[in-house]
This record gives structure tokens, sequence and C-alpha cells, in this order.
């Protein structure tokens, strides 16, 4: 559900995650199961601008991770730290409208909508709008701080 059209190699997947221990502008993080410590997902933290004190992210769980919590307990955990220790601001992404579970695990940790770009995403021979949501560090809900 991330918008990608190609299928990447093994090979291309290690070189880029190899990479990603230098960046300064984002935080890539597996998500494992606490017991199995199987590999369920991944979520980032990206194109963190410390000057504009805000940041993307972005998640993506194995379809055997999903409707039990796991998404919006680590979307949970990383806005704490990037609210937090990176004292970031705001937190933005972009959800595909026809994305509703995604949608409501982002609004329940803060989330809100902000825009809308009509028709850009071509899935499944469709068109699809993409939502812009953000969370605030001063507006996040009370429950999830």
């Amino acid at each position: 559900m991330t918008g990608t059209h190609r299928h990447f190699t093994r090979e291309e997947i290690e070189r880029w995650c190899t990479g990603r221990a230098g960046c300064e502008d984002r935080l890539d993080l597996a998500i494992e199961d606490r017991e199995t410590g199987h590999f369920l997902g991944d979520l980032a933290l990206n194109q963190i601008d410390k000057d504009n004190a805000h940041g993307g992210f972005r998640i993506a769980l194995i379809p055997d991770a999903t409707d039990r919590g796991i998404g919006s307990e680590a979307i949970r955990l990383l806005l704490d730290y990037a609210f937090e220790r990176v004292r970031l601001h705001r937190v933005q992404l972009e959800v595909f409208a026809f994305n509703d579970r995604a949608r409501r695990a982002y609004e329940k940790c803060g989330f809100e909508v902000e825009g809308r770009k009509r028709e850009a995403l071509v899935w499944g021979g469709e068109w699809h709008d993409v939502l812009m949501m953000a969370a605030l560090c001063d507006r996040r809900p009370a429950a999830v701080r």
C-alpha cells in the first residue's frame, strides 16, 4: 500500500537497508513480534527538517500483522519519539483514500486530514485520491500521549 509498482530484489533491499544507518534526516525501524521476534513490518520517520520541526512518516505491515493493534502501537511509539526526542512539532503522511483501515489508525493516533490530492495514484487500473494528514505535537489526544 505504498504506491510502489515495482518489486525489489533481496540484494536491492539489503543495499538500501545498509545505507540507512548513516542518514541523519530519517529513522527506519523494523516492527517485530514481541514473543517470536518475527518481522511484522517497518516504519520510518523521514524527511526530518529540524529547522522547521517537521518530518514525514510511513508504515507498512505484513498481512498477518493487521487488525491486532500493532500498527497503532508502533505509530504512537514513533510519534512519542518524534515529538519528545527529536523535538518535532509536526509529522505528516499520505494515505490512499481507499485505505480506510490505515486512515482510522492514523486518526486514532492524532493525525488529521489536511488535504486531498485528486487522482494522484493509479492502482488496479483505476485512479485514486491521496489524503494528506498530519499530527501536531500540541494537538495529540491526551489518551495517546
